[in-house]
């Protein structure tokens, strides 16, 4: 069955892979966001305890 010998496509393989993970990391690591999260503050909101008719 000659679609079964990875001969000719097992080096497409590799070189198309190594082409894709030499390109595409930089170009990702360059990226930048228009807008950066920024830490806000944390407070504690307090809830006022809820008056239920029963005890």
């Amino acid at each position: 069955m000659p679609q079964l010998d990875p001969t000719p496509w097992f080096p497409i393989f590799i070189f198309s892979w190594t082409i894709f993970l030499m390109f595409l990391p930089p170009k990702l690591m360059a990226h930048t966001y228009p807008n950066e999260p920024s830490a806000q503050e944390q407070k504690k909101n307090k809830t006022p305890a809820l008056g239920w008719p029963w005890p």
